[in-house]
């Protein structure tokens, strides 16, 4: 029995399966929720589900937590699924699209935690939730304002729920910038929708991307990290408080 058991979203590709990966080799159980299950999905347990059919978020996060066992002793969920689309001006971006980031940068995933803490309410497992965030949502971009609007939304939710639930700890990450689909997409925006654009493709030409591996390895790290439960709620990757240093709210 694994001790540890994860839930990740996103975890068909990029980081979400880098860390599904890493995770697997370490003996941990993994459960993915994603789209497409990927050919070499690392594990036994996978969810094909599209996360904008919000009345069934009760009913997956339910099926997953049937596949850990009631002895598991840390029981985390990451919510790692986004998206950067629509890219343009806000006065510019169509309207099913931007319901659909805001759907699923930040509706997705709170339900997903109140699900998720719901539904373990009796466990006495260890409970910890990620909630995969973006330097996006603490400076403003222009030509991102959902992706913007939807990270900052997740911050301050997960600082909520944080307060809310003494038995869960709640952590937002932005896990830096990352050589990943994403990035491909930001690449193939238009300077008149992106004014920043040339600055990203400066990051591709000069290798300034982080690798999916690289990022998954660290935030792994952060997450098994023995004061976990001291760490500030709204956080960094690249910008960690040393082991021991305590809590820095």
């Amino acid at each position: 029995m694994a001790k540890e058991a994860y839930i990740i979203t996103g975890a068909s590709k990029g980081i979400g399966f880098e860390w599904s990966r890493q995770l697997n080799e370490q003996g941990h159980q993994v459960i993915g929720i994603a789209r497409t299950k990927p050919e070499n999905w690392p594990d036994d347990n996978f969810l094909a589900f599209d996360l904008t059919k919000l009345d069934a978020i009760e009913d997956i996060m339910g099926q997953a937590l049937k596949w850990i066992s009631k002895d598991t002793e840390t029981i985390v969920l990451v919510n790692n699924a986004g998206t950067i689309e629509p890219i343009g001006f806000a006065h510019t971006n169509d309207t099913a699209q931007v319901s659909q980031s805001i759907v699923l940068n930040l509706t997705a995933p709170m339900l997903l935690c109140g699900a998720f803490i719901a539904q373990l309410k009796d466990r006495s497992s260890h409970k910890k939730i990620i909630n995969i965030s973006s330097g996006a949502g603490r400076k403003a971009y222009e030509g991102w304002s959902a992706y913007c609007a939807g990270k900052a939304g997740l911050d301050h939710f997960s600082s909520c729920l944080d307060a809310e639930n003494a038995d869960v700890k709640v952590v937002s990450v932005a896990p830096g910038i990352i050589d990943t689909g994403m990035q491909e997409k930001i690449r193939q925006s238009e300077a008149a929708d992106f004014p920043l654009l040339e600055k990203f493709l400066h990051y591709k030409e000069n290798g300034l991307l982080s690798s999916p591996e690289e990022t998954a390895a660290m935030l792994m790290d952060m997450t098994q990290r023995p004061d976990f439960n001291k760490l500030p709620t709204i956080l960094d990757i690249r910008n960690l408080p040393a082991i021991g240093e305590g809590q820095l709210e």
